[in-house]
């Protein structure tokens, strides 16, 4: 298979392999599709969770139930803290 990059794209790849830990391009292209690959498939498994997830915080905007910035992040630091207190 022959693929045609934008010169931008080129380069964006050039650089990230050669500050990374891919030992060549294709090693990089074969991460970068591997990734995407799960990431399509998680979302096309989760999508209509996600959507109806979509669907109750739309509502809840709707009906001014909002959450400021600040609880956001500090839930979400929370979140992160307990995901980093998991890992062996």
């Amino acid at each position: 298979m022959k693929i045609q990059l934008k010169q931008e794209l080129e380069e964006l790849i050039q650089r990230d392999v050669q500050r990374g830990p891919y030992q060549s391009v294709e090693e990089y292209l074969e991460r970068a599709v591997t990734m995407l690959h799960e990431q399509e498939s998680w979302f096309a498994e989760h999508g209509s969770e996600i959507a109806a997830k979509i669907e109750v915080g739309f509502a809840a905007a709707q009906r001014g139930e909002l959450v400021d910035a600040e609880s956001v992040r500090t839930e979400m630091d929370r979140r992160k803290q307990a995901w980093i207190n998991e890992k062996p």
